[in-house]
């Protein structure tokens, strides 16, 4: 089997190669690491890399022979999208477009898509089920609901599989920690271990569903096999629990003299908890690890 991964040098991405190499795939992977909120980007000695991005006219030959895409390069944080929406829809929409393109006319067997829980904005109503109504409350959720969009099109009127997958919040090995608005688990962590004062958003009340890396790239491998059932489909990526800020701050091991409150955001939820039975019922997937152990761990 031959696979491309998109965004296959960051995060979560780099945690697919890795299982698809173990798979026996052969791996080709699409990333011009532009990404400003990795201090590093990671490589497996048995991919091909092409520092490219997306919308780079030469991506398309990439595309012969290969069976499966899983595309996560994309302009992948709310704030930076706020300041440049225009940079955001060029990669997340005209991107990902492109990708669906080539992967119709090379017929590729299926393509996995990383989206966002951030569509779901403010509904109020806990857990969040894929069925709910969209809310963007930003640029960022407008573009890769888009992507959503997109996919679901191109597997409905076109025939290409595709399956959508809706993350919440992503922690673990890798995570970025590079400026003020990398994920929260990772930028709390790198700031206790270098005895700096955390710095939490807002009242810190707001609560997040927090999904280990792992889980979200075996939810990919289980995707790229599952019954054509899932195609065209949405399915969330988290846990089905979730705890607040302030909580989180505790769990890495500070007190009230080790955080100080900074200005709340514009356009971000207040509280976030992913319905996964959807998942667990047609990709027979589910997650195996626990924000509390892995944070006792590492």
């Amino acid at each position: 089997m031959k696979s491309i991964v998109t965004g296959g040098a960051g995060f979560i991405g780099s945690h697919i190669v890795d299982k698809l190499i173990e798979l026996g795939h052969e791996v080709v992977v699409i990333d011009d690491q532009s990404a400003t909120a990795h201090e590093q980007f990671y490589f497996n000695d048995k991919a091909t890399y092409h520092g490219i991005s997306i919308n780079n006219p030469n991506v398309a030959t990439l595309f012969q022979d290969v069976d499966y895409v899983f595309h996560l390069a994309a302009e992948s944080r709310i704030q930076p999208a706020l300041e440049n929406p225009e940079l955001a829809i060029e990669t997340n929409v005209l991107g990902t477009c492109k990708i669906l393109q080539y992967a119709l006319e090379y017929g590729i067997k299926r393509v996995m898509y990383s989206s966002t829980s951030s569509a779901y904005g403010l509904n109020g109503i806990m857990p969040l089920v894929e069925t709910m109504k969209k809310d963007c409350l930003n640029p960022y959720s407008i573009t890769k609901i888009a992507g959503e969009d997109f996919c679901k099109m191109y597997n409905n009127l076109y025939g290409l599989e595709t399956v959508i997958f809706r993350y919440f919040n992503v922690y673990g090995e890798r995570q970025p920690t590079n400026g003020q608005y990398a994920p929260v688990i990772g930028l709390f962590q790198k700031q206790f271990a270098n005895k700096q004062t955390m710095t939490v958003v807002g009242d810190g009340q707001q609560t997040r569903d927090y999904i280990h890396v792992s889980d979200v790239a075996n939810a990919n491998i289980s995707a790229m096999t599952a019954p054509k059932e899932a195609c065209g489909e949405i399915f969330n990526i988290g846990t089905a629990l979730n705890c607040s800020v302030l909580d989180l701050v505790k769990m890495i091991g500070g007190d009230t003299g080790s955080y100080i409150h900074i200005p709340a955001r514009l356009g971000e939820a207040r509280h976030t908890k992913a319905d996964i039975s959807k998942a667990n019922r047609i990709l027979n997937w589910k997650p195996k690890v626990k924000l509390e152990d892995w944070l006792n761990d590492v």
